[in-house]
């Protein structure tokens, strides 16, 4: 199975209409029926995340109909699809708003993410910025680009790599149990400066883009990193999980790192994760 570019175009078509007419009209405009927790009181879901992922859902499935769709919404309902990601002929994953806590807040930090699996392996990826109109496509053996809302567009590159004292970067130790997560936590005093957006989308837009030198998660969600994964590897990077093993699509545990390069992603795992 392969993926034309008429077929990019069409999804990234896909991800700018549903954050035309679900999302945007509902930020900082959510009352509080159209707000639940899923798990916790950091973990929610809105309207704007179920209708933007039945409406991304509804013409995939129009244009693809004997592909496997995958969203974060749905997954409740019907978990065996992410393990289902390793062998599926065609798949689409879909996170419709990642960084909900932040778009429920009023924080205009969250984007929609969409991935594209053929045989378990991500070959696309796309990651939309709502707000900006931004968005970053990666696609397997071509590069990643942000083309921004006029249209520019612009190949992306990782940063170089640095000393670990002179890196930028995040963990995503808040999800993490102790004793990790105040290792981990702690470590972080040892690299320049770290960010926690709470946002997978926008943090693999920065460190492909090569703003940031490092991200990294211990919760391993298809829809949070395969599209981004793939970005970042795309713009030069080296990406894998916690052990050295790349990371696949049907895979949700075992953390994951991605750096400027081995070396760097070494460095990381050593005086960072530790242990």
């Amino acid at each position: 199975m392969t993926i034309s570019d008429q077929d990019i175009l069409f999804l990234g078509d896909c991800v700018r209409e549903a954050a035309r007419a679900e999302i945007m009209p509902r930020f900082r405009n959510l009352g509080a029926d159209d707000v639940s927790e899923k798990t916790s009181a950091t973990d929610l879901v809105t309207q704007a995340d179920l209708l933007a992922e039945h409406r991304i859902t509804a013409a995939l499935k129009e244009r693809f109909p004997a592909a496997l769709i995958v969203g974060e919404e749905a997954y409740d309902a019907d978990r065996s699809v992410v393990p289902a990601l390793a062998d599926a002929e065609l798949a689409f994953v879909i996170d419709p708003v990642d960084g909900t806590f932040n778009f429920a807040a009023g924080l205009p930090v969250f984007g929609t993410i969409l991935a594209v699996t053929v045989r378990g392996e991500t070959v696309a990826g796309i990651i939309h910025d709502p707000v900006l109109g931004d968005t970053v496509t990666a696609i397997k053996g071509a590069g990643a680009f942000l083309t921004r809302q006029d249209g520019q567009s612009t190949k992306l590159k990782v940063a170089e790599p640095a000393s670990l004292n002179q890196m930028v970067g995040g963990i995503s130790w808040g999800h993490m149990e102790d004793p990790d997560r105040s290792r981990i936590s702690a470590n972080m005093a040892k690299i320049k400066m770290t960010f926690a957006f709470n946002c997978s989308a926008h943090e693999y837009w920065m460190v492909a883009s090569g703003k940031l030198h490092f991200i990294g998660h211990a919760k391993l969600m298809p829809w949070d990193h395969l599209a981004g994964v793939l970005a970042h590897q795309e713009a030069g990077g080296h990406t894998a999980k916690f052990d050295g093993t790349p990371y696949r699509p049907g895979e949700t545990t075992g953390g994951i790192i991605s750096a400027p390069d081995k070396d760097s992603w070494q460095l990381i795992r050593r005086e960072i994760i530790g242990n």
